[in-house]
């Protein structure tokens, strides 16, 4: 199996018409629309049960190596394995951007044979979710140069628009552009960008709505630009939120697919999580809920990342709670923290894993800090070595922290049997989860909240910019809204170079961005995008398609 691609492995599968896969979850018949044989939108609102019945099991990870740590497929696994064990069990995961398919990571669906179904539709395009999302923002984005064109009625300042129109593709060239050149039939010239379509504020939006109702209201409220005396105009007051929340009609429905293994899996949404919020639907997760006893979902990236807002945005609004948290780790990633470059990565290295196990630890300490005990997956490669697993697995015991060597991989569900039965103990272990901060506490006091204790810095330094913006954000009553970090997945500070468990250091916050729809402000740090680059040798050289339509080279 070892030479064979995820790909060719997905091809060999033995898929199940959706509407088994929707029987077994206990989704009535009449709820499915039908997307060919293997996928189908959910009606939610035809599906019934207590979302209080399930048990919410939460895959985070360790800060990761550019190729990532099989963090999806480790979810993936993990679910068979609970199915396995013939618990009642759905998991619940994000949608794959053409961004980083194109780019670096290729396919965004597991991996070997811990897979979602169908592969290559779920990676290309889907049920068009992410066209509806782009649709919807780049509308928004053409009524307020058309009514800018027409008179401004609102008085918008056109040197604050602050929306910007959306791609599902890294593009760095537009990243920043200029708007209505040409004369003025073609409207008003003003500085544009692009952000990717993950990053739009209609992305979370979607992911944060509990139905259609909210997601309108939700998009009515979402700040668009300011006018000339600083004051903010929402998108409720250009009157358009009822053609947005159209366009999302049929997108805000959450996706059935499945597993290789036959266990029911929702994908929905799909916000990046070192730029959004990076975790999916919270209809998906609740639809779940309903149906399932045990619902496994993951957020983007660490626990530093995706994991935190999982916790202090996701779970707030939705109102549970984590019942365990697995932390995906890999030998590779322990040895990168540790300082090893990664082209030799591959090879055997215990003093760069002792090095760099410090960061796990971390990771393991933030799952404690929300009153959560975490299990770690020691997420085996066959680069690995026998002393290399041994010593993490050893490092992991002495610490009181479950772990399991974890071969979903290469053996689906069954090698993910051992990490199961861990979570199954903490699930019958009471859990005091709890918030990080209060939305009360000022923002500034938040974003300080979350560098020392999530990351273990000792301190913000707002920049100019961010400091006007903290003002004009808490005199236009944002200031009680949660915190979402645009920060580097691959270290724990602001600064990718600080690898394993940097101490020391402060975090610089360049500017800050309300996202008002989506109930939360952004804080952006570093020099992330929110328009990524391709690589140089991006993952599209190696896609085909045959005459007959098989594609090759997704992963």
């Amino acid at each position: 199996m070892a030479h064979l691609t995820d790909q060719e492995i997905a091809a060999k599968a033995d898929i199940q018409p959706i509407e088994d896969i929707a029987a077994t979850a206990g989704i009535p018949n009449e709820a499915l629309e039908l997307h060919g044989k293997h996928k189908a939108k959910v009606d939610i609102h035809q599906v019934e049960g207590d979302v209080n019945k399930s048990k919410v099991v939460l895959v985070s990870a360790m800060n990761p190596t550019p190729a990532g740590e099989g963090k999806s497929t480790v979810t993936v696994g993990l679910s068979d394995a609970f199915n396995k064990l013939e618990k009642n069990v759905m998991v619940a995961l994000r949608e794959p951007s053409l961004g980083p398919v194109m780019g670096v990571k290729g396919g965004a669906t597991g991996g070997g044979q811990s897979q979602v179904l169908p592969m290559e539709e779920i990676n290309l395009h889907f049920n068009g979710d992410l066209h509806a999302i782009t649709t919807a923002n780049n509308a928004l984005s053409a009524f307020i140069d058309n009514h800018i064109h027409h008179g401004n009625k609102l008085n918008i300042d056109p040197r604050r628009v602050t929306w910007k129109r959306v791609l599902d593709m890294n593009d760095r060239a537009l990243r920043q552009v200029v708007v209505g050149l040409g004369g003025p039939s073609r409207g008003v010239p003003r500085e544009d960008g692009f952000d990717i379509t993950v990053a739009s504020e209609i992305m979370a939006v979607l992911c944060l709505a509990s139905d259609l109702m909210d997601l309108k209201e939700k998009l009515g409220q979402m700040v668009i630009a300011y006018t000339y005396d600083r004051k903010p105009v929402t998108a409720k007051e250009l009157e358009v939120e009822g053609a947005l929340a159209l366009l999302l009609k049929e997108a805000i429905k959450p996706n059935l697919v499945q597993t290789m293994e036959g266990t029911p899996a929702l994908i929905h949404g799909g916000p990046f999580a070192n730029i959004a919020h990076g975790c999916n639907s919270l209809i998906a997760t609740n639809t779940a809920r309903k149906l399932a006893d045990i619902v496994v979902t993951e957020s983007g990236f660490g626990s530093d990342l995706g994991g935190e807002k999982f916790m202090n945005i996701k779970a707030r609004k939705g109102e549970f709670k984590p019942d365990a948290i697995v932390l995906v780790a890999t030998i590779r990633a322990l040895k990168m923290n540790g300082g090893v470059a990664k082209a030799d990565l591959g090879e055997a290295n215990v003093d760069a894993l002792k090095e760099g196990i410090v960061n796990l630890g971390k990771h393991i300490e933030n799952a404690r800090k929300f009153g959560v005990e975490p299990v770690v997956a020691l997420n085996d490669f066959v680069t690995d070595t026998d002393e290399e697993r041994d010593f993490v697995l050893n490092w992991c015991k002495e610490q009181g922290v479950r772990v399991a060597l974890t071969q979903v991989w290469e053996k689906g569900g069954a090698g993910g049997v051992d990490l199961a039965n861990h979570v199954l103990e903490v699930l019958d272990e009471p859990q005091e989860f709890k918030h990080l901060y209060d939305l009360d506490l000022p923002i500034d006091q938040k974003i300080e909240t979350i560098v020392k204790e999530v990351y273990g810095g000792d301190g913000v330094i707002l920049a100019d910019k961010a400091k006007k913006q903290l003002a004009e954000i808490e005199a236009n009553g944002f200031g009680d809204l949660p915190v979402c970090m645009a920060k580097s997945q691959y270290s724990l500070s602001d600064d990718p170079t600080k690898l394993g468990r940097p101490e020391g250091f402060t975090v610089t916050v360049r500017e800050l961005i309300v996202k008002a729809g989506a109930g939360f402000v952004v804080a952006l740090t570093g020099d992330i995008m929110t328009m990524p680059g391709l690589p140089k040798q991006p993952s599209a050289v190696n896609m085909d398609v045959d005459a007959d339509g098989t594609s090759k080279g997704l992963f």
